[in-house]
């Protein structure tokens, strides 16, 4: 249990049988009437987002999550399968449950993995991953000034947007919250 007070961002809350992430949190002290806060809550299983008010003070259930680093190892049917960094343990996560991330997710690229009880309820990468370019249309000379963009598709089969003079082959910077293309990686 916590109150209202200890609130932050990241913090999972138990409410109704259902978990919530703490997105952000403002405490509010107006002029007249008692203080509460205004929160925005994540469900961490449906990537929901409500924004709940409580009473300054209120106690509120929190609920354990271990966030363990995990290499990914493989798919298997819908699932995809985890290894534990320190127990070697490998777990089972289900396509729906790593979400967006599986466009980002590479053979033995580690990820934090959030568990509840031993279930799995999200996966987390890094801000960003590198990776390779396997198809992009090829770029136009004379097209680099105009600062325009064509489609790529990553070795992980997701799409993205890239400069024009990005080329098939080529490794690249991708921010794994929006998919936006940070800059090429030399090397």
């Amino acid at each position: 249990m916590a109150t209202t007070n200890d609130l932050k961002n990241g913090l999972v809350l138990a409410l109704d049988g259902q978990l919530w992430s703490v997105v952000e949190f403002q405490h509010v002290k107006p002029g007249k009437g008692g203080a509460f806060v205004r929160t925005t809550l994540k469900n961490v299983l449906s990537g929901k987002v409500v924004d709940k008010t409580f009473n300054a003070g209120v106690k509120v259930e929190t609920a354990t999550v271990d966030k363990r680093t995990m290499t990914y190892l493989y798919r298997e049917g819908t699932d995809f399968v985890f290894m534990d960094a320190e127990t070697y343990d490998q777990i089972h996560v289900p396509a729906g449950t790593v979400g967006g991330a599986a466009d980002y997710l590479l053979e033995n690229a580690e990820a934090m993995v959030g568990l509840h009880e031993g279930s799995p309820l999200y996966v987390e990468l890094p801000t960003s991953v590198e990776l390779i370019v396997a198809y992009a249309e090829p770029g136009l000379q004379g097209d680099r000034s105009t600062g325009g963009t064509k489609p790529a598709r990553l070795e992980t089969g997701a799409e993205i947007q890239v400069p024009l003079f990005v080329t098939i082959g080529e490794k690249v910077k991708v921010d794994t919250r929006d998919g936006r293309y940070l800059g090429r990686v030399s090397g």
